[in-house]
């Protein structure tokens, strides 16, 4: 049990404002059953969440290493367990994913020196920004940086209120937990 000032919310309680959501993608995860506290905000996150999710120009394996490593820098345990199951169902190794604790090496490496970049210095270095255009094409480089951006306010809301991880990612870590690297 949370004591949790906004923890999750039941179906039975859903804001009459977002109904339509509650069917879709908000009402499939504790992170946006707990952003609808705040119904106005969930609206607006569905558009960026398409094209972060769904849309980005690093598409779904990179967009994975870029979530997990900022998972990973915020320590948001709920980030990090929900992205290493998505993670596994795109094929992603558990040793690839483990890797993204420490610094991988190849193009996973440049993504993670990427995220800690803008974690750390809040920038991209020009240098860094150049290997990035080259490897992601520029799109890629401004979906990484809106990516790392967007999962943050996440971690944010997700550790402030303590969201707990959804029951069967949580089954699944239990199940299968990632091996140490």
């Amino acid at each position: 049990m949370t004591t949790s000032p906004c923890p999750p919310i039941s179906d039975a309680d859903w804001p009459q404002a977002i109904a339509g959501m509650k069917d879709g993608f908000a009402g499939a995860l504790n992170v946006y059953r707990t952003m609808a506290h705040h119904p106005a905000l969930l609206q607006a996150w569905a558009p960026l969440r398409q094209h972060i999710v769904k849309d980005s120009a690093l598409g779904p394996v990179r967009s994975e290493v870029v979530i997990l490593r900022a998972a990973h820098r915020m320590g948001s345990p709920y980030e990090w367990a929900h992205h290493v199951s998505r993670a596994r169902v795109l094929g992603m190794s558990d040793a690839r994913i483990a890797a993204l604790r420490g610094m991988p090496e190849g193009e996973d490496g440049l993504i993670a020196r990427a995220v800690d970049a803008l974690f750390d210095d809040r920038r991209l270095s020009p240098a860094l920004e150049a290997e990035l255009a080259a490897a992601l094409g520029r799109e890629g480089v401004f979906d990484l940086a809106a990516t790392v951006g967007f999962y943050s306010v996440l971690g944010y809301i997700l550790m402030t209120y303590d969201t707990p991880i959804d029951p069967a990612v949580a089954a699944e870590m239990t199940d299968r937990p990632l091996a140490a690297d």
